[in-house]
């Protein structure tokens, strides 16, 4: 059931976010976190997403700005840093109460309230018109990759953050993709760089052949979508997924996940 969940999850979200506006990881978090700890389903989602960076790296990586990568990705990285390990740290925090459905108990954490409402915030971003086409001038690239690298070393939101600072840059659509593309393996693998290294000290493990089968089946749903998706589905696949993300983030919040 666990290998079902998470390879459909992963075809359709790769799929989906060809034109969704969710990210892959947004989408696919969740469906790791149904079994396994909130800061192994981060770090697996990122090993799933880099490898789907690294594939556009190369395909189109080579057409990035380097003038833009200049400004950005310095403190990205720094601030992926900062955020991977805010995640290690609230992952050791107790849990902040506890209640019974049934014969059930659940448990409140820090880490799932945190990630559960950033999931939903989120969520709010991409579906509210005023939202759609938030932009900042180019002068704050910087600032754009401190912002979008803590987000997406945190929980990994970092998508539509970035593309709100890059689209100010003058980037022509190729340009674009790539250097957001290149941004995103960066930060990849800064956060996956902390994950793993309290991975290792706390004894916690990956399913490496579920993260294996999650990458081939994202690779899957990509080409799949990218020829039979119509974009006149756009708005009712970004309200159906948004309401579910919100959903996710909300039981994560109240220790139902």
């Amino acid at each position: 059931m666990m290998y079902w969940i998470v390879c459909i999850t992963a075809l359709l979200a790769s799929g989906l976010t060809l034109f969704s506006g969710f990210g892959l990881g947004t989408i696919l978090m969740p469906a790791f976190a149904l079994f396994f700890p909130i800061e192994i389903a981060i770090a697996m989602t990122a090993i799933v997403h880099l490898a789907n960076n690294v594939f556009k790296l190369f395909l189109i990586g080579k057409k990035a700005d380097k003038q833009v990568l200049i400004k950005f990705t310095p403190t990205a990285i720094i601030a992926a840093f900062a955020g991977a390990w805010l995640l290690t740290l609230l992952t050791g925090m107790p849990a902040i109460a506890s209640y019974m459905v049934g014969e059930r108990q659940y448990h409140i954490t820090i880490v799932k309230a945190v990630i559960g409402l950033l999931m939903i915030g989120f969520a709010f971003v991409e579906l509210l018109p005023r939202f759609e086409k938030m932009e900042f001038n180019k002068k704050y690239l910087p600032v754009g990759g401190l912002i979008s690298g803590f987000f997406g070393g945190l929980s990994g939101h970092q998508g539509a953050l970035r593309s709100a600072f890059l689209s100010k840059a003058g980037l022509d659509k190729e340009a674009f993709i790539a250097t957001g593309v290149v941004t995103a393996a960066i930060v990849d693998f800064t956060r996956l760089s902390v994950y793993f290294s309290h991975a290792a000290t706390a004894g916690l493990d990956a399913n490496w052949t579920l993260i294996l089968a999650a990458i081939l089946t994202s690779f899957a749903g990509a080409f799949i979508g990218s020829r039979l998706i119509k974009k006149i589905t756009l708005k009712t696949v970004q309200l159906i997924v948004g309401i579910m993300l919100m959903l996710i983030g909300l039981f994560l919040c109240v220790g139902l996940i």
